[in-house]
């Protein structure tokens, strides 16, 4: 999975890409999440998956990503699925495609908004009521797996070079 992260020109501001799944999706209908998959044989790593899974998914292209990090490995609870994220950092400006068969829309959020949106929250989900942790930002409601991947991330030092560029310290 790709942690995508651009600066705003001009503020410095660092924001975070993440896609809206299709609510029709079989397995996390209508969710926020990271641009990610499966592994493919033709894969050389996991790096490779992700960032094909980027290219597929919302039209990001390889050359324009430059891998700062990883994360830990995150699981899901309902599907049993184990993520390896890598934090990116890509150019502002992009021009998303969409994959009309996955994603409704690609989501561009501030770094900083989003810690300030940190909460808990109430949730029903296939008849069971829980609170959980989670990132609420306009009618964005980010939770699970991807919550806990932008909580290591946020705890993370993300830092801002000289040369403009971003770096995970």
């Amino acid at each position: 999975m790709l942690v995508p992260l651009f600066l705003e020109p001009g503020l410095k501001e660092p924001h975070i890409v993440l896609t809206k799944r299709r609510a029709d999706l079989r397995r996390h209908a209508g969710e926020i999440s990271f641009p990610g998959g499966r592994r493919d044989p033709g894969d050389a790593d996991l790096q490779q998956t992700a960032l094909r899974e980027a290219e597929e998914e919302i039209g990001l292209p390889r050359a324009a990503v430059s891998i700062l990090g990883e994360l830990p490995a995150t699981s899901t609870f309902a599907t049993n699925y184990v993520i390896h994220p890598f934090v990116a950092e890509i150019a502002a400006g992009q021009r998303w495609l969409a994959s009309p068969r996955e994603v409704e829309a690609v989501l561009e959020l501030p770094v900083q908004d989003l810690r300030e949106s940190r909460t808990r929250t109430r949730m029903e989900r296939r008849g069971f009521s829980f609170e959980t942790d989670a990132y609420i930002l306009g009618e964005h409601l980010i939770w699970g797996a991807t919550a806990r991947i932008i909580e290591e991330l946020l705890a993370m030092p993300l830092s801002i070079g000289e040369d403009g560029r971003l770096s995970l310290d």
